[in-house]
């Protein structure tokens, strides 16, 4: 293992590829500094330029931004009180604290270390699962397949939003998104309305840039494009590394956080955001300073900022040995894969072929994380100056990329339309508060399940209990149905609970 380890970083050094290493951790940084745009956005607007690459400088681009776009959000949230993501928020309540008492060098240490060790060990641990995991997917058959898609589905629409109704709204109008095109069972056509370009489906390009790029673009503009009024002042921002024996007082947070942020990246659905929060508010509970969480602790640092990093390897472990995606940013990456002609899945493992492609890609994410707290500590002035480009600006040069990228696909004017009405559908979703998450990984995981069931009731004789008798689908089925009654049952005794003093005081006069 270690020997292929290491054939895949002699791989990440060859010039190009460290090429795509440096420019997807400077991406990374810049867009996940700047209110509205965001990681997701960041690996969208970057995909087209991979159509002409080979497929491992184009995952190692990918991911590189993907790591760096958890860690670069602490810059603006500690030092200004930005969030450039959600998932950054935690960081306000001790980060920024930290930093309006005197020590914003000491929180960006805390957060640069926290990126540092939960990126690392996440990644040690996805090396050590992906062999595991892709010998038992390897006896996945027909049921099973489904069974992971439909768990990996219901796991999303269960914690996309707050509303389950608009989550399974949205994941609805995405499994409809796929079944355009020609039936992979039956060969017939369906939903392409005598338009010739629709006979080989929507293309996933046309829905992630469409409803990450375009979209995000239409919301921002419909609020108001704000001028960012950061400014350094000419301050000196540097980071001050916390010591050895500093860390050695909070070395329960640690280890907690890291453990929660690679569990919970592997669940489908939960992604940075949530693992934050998750990871925060499980110091908040059980930390041995949870009473003071708020006033500008470490651990109220650490916790989130390891959390979110981890979560990263934890996605790319069913990424790689079944092919599901558990985010926004694994989807893209899932379609880098798809556009390049491979199916992630356990046959990488098994193939010769590609075995130095997926060393080479988890070899990239030791790499990207060594990287990305190397240009933090390095590059942070030069870093934060990206906040005072107009926002104008940004968005009129993400709209060219989007557009670009639509074209240079096929080179077709009607994929440019195609982005164009995902983008329109995209600012609906954001106004009318539908989670995108849902619908883009129904679009991209509908042909999978739906090839899977089919070829199950065929098999079966069109018995659908036989989703339920193996063990591993009805281990998943189950896992499903409670992923799907949680929150049901979680807003049942939610409302139980606020009915309570109202029944004990007699009613409402």
């Amino acid at each position: 293992m270690l020997l292929d380890l290491a054939h895949g970083f002699v791989q990440v050094f060859q010039p190009f590829d460290l090429l795509m290493l440096v420019v997807g951790l400077l991406v990374g940084m810049a867009v996940s500094i700047m209110p509205g745009l965001g990681l997701v956005m960041g690996v969208v607007l970057a995909l087209p330029f991979t159509y002409q690459m080979p497929i491992e400088p184009s995952i190692i681009l990918l991911t590189a931004i993907y790591f760096a776009g958890t860690y670069a959000g602490c810059f603006t949230a500690i030092l200004y009180r930005i969030p450039g993501e959600p998932m950054d928020v935690p960081m306000l309540w001790d980060g920024y604290t930290m930093g309006r008492r005197g020590s914003p060098a000491k929180a960006l240490g805390w957060a640069l270390v926290a990126a540092l060790i939960g990126g690392l060990v996440s990644s040690a641990v996805m090396v050590v699962l992906a062999d595991p995991m892709s010998e038992i997917a390897l006896k996945f058959d027909s049921p099973d397949y489904f069974a992971a898609v439909f768990f990996g589905l219901t796991t999303v629409v269960a914690l996309a939003g707050k509303s389950m109704v608009n989550s399974l709204i949205s994941l609805c109008i995405g499994l409809l998104v796929a079944t355009v095109g020609i039936d992979s069972i039956y060969g017939t056509q369906r939903f392409t309305f005598g338009v010739p370009i629709l006979r080989d489906g929507v293309q996933l390009v046309e829905v992630l840039v469409g409803m990450y790029g375009l979209g995000e673009v239409l919301t921002r503009i419909g609020q108001g494009l704000r001028v960012s009024h950061a400014e350094t002042g000419g301050k000196k921002v540097t980071t001050h590394i916390p010591s050895l024996r500093e860390l050695l007082a909070i070395k329960t947070t640690l280890f907690r956080s890291t453990v929660l942020g690679t569990l919970l990246g592997i669940v489908p659905g939960a992604g940075a955001t949530i693992t934050a929060f998750i990871s925060y508010g499980v110091e908040k509970q059980y930390g041995r300073r949870r009473h003071l969480l708020g006033t500008g602790l470490p651990e109220g640092i650490v916790a989130p900022q390891i959390g979110a990093t981890a979560s990263v390897a934890g996605h790319m472990i069913p990424l790689l040995t079944l092919g599901l995606p558990g985010s926004g940013a694994t989807a893209v990456i899932l379609a880098a894969f798809l556009l390049h002609g491979v199916q992630p899945g356990p046959m990488l493992f098994e193939e010769p072929s590609s075995l130095l492609m997926v060393n080479t890609i988890l070899a990239s994410m030791f790499a990207s994380v060594v990287g990305m707290c190397l240009l933090g500590f390095l590059w942070i002035r030069v870093i934060v100056k990206v906040l005072t480009i107009p926002q104008g600006v940004l968005s009129a040069i993400v709209v060219m990329f989007c557009l670009v990228g639509a074209y240079a696909n096929r080179n077709n004017m009607s994929d440019v339309w195609m982005i164009v009405i995902f983008g329109v559908l995209g600012y609906l979703f954001e106004k009318f508060k539908f989670p995108v998450s849902p619908m883009v990984l129904g679009a991209i995981l509908g042909p999978v399940g739906e090839s899977s069931f089919m070829r199950s009731m065929i098999a079966s004789g069109n018995d659908w209990t036989v989703f339920f008798k193996g063990p591993i689908c009805g281990t998943l089925m189950a896992g499903s149905l409670l992923a799907l009654s949680y929150p049901l049952i979680r807003q049942f005794l939610s409302a139980r609970r606020r009915l309570q003093p109202v029944a004990s005081s007699g009613g409402s006069p």
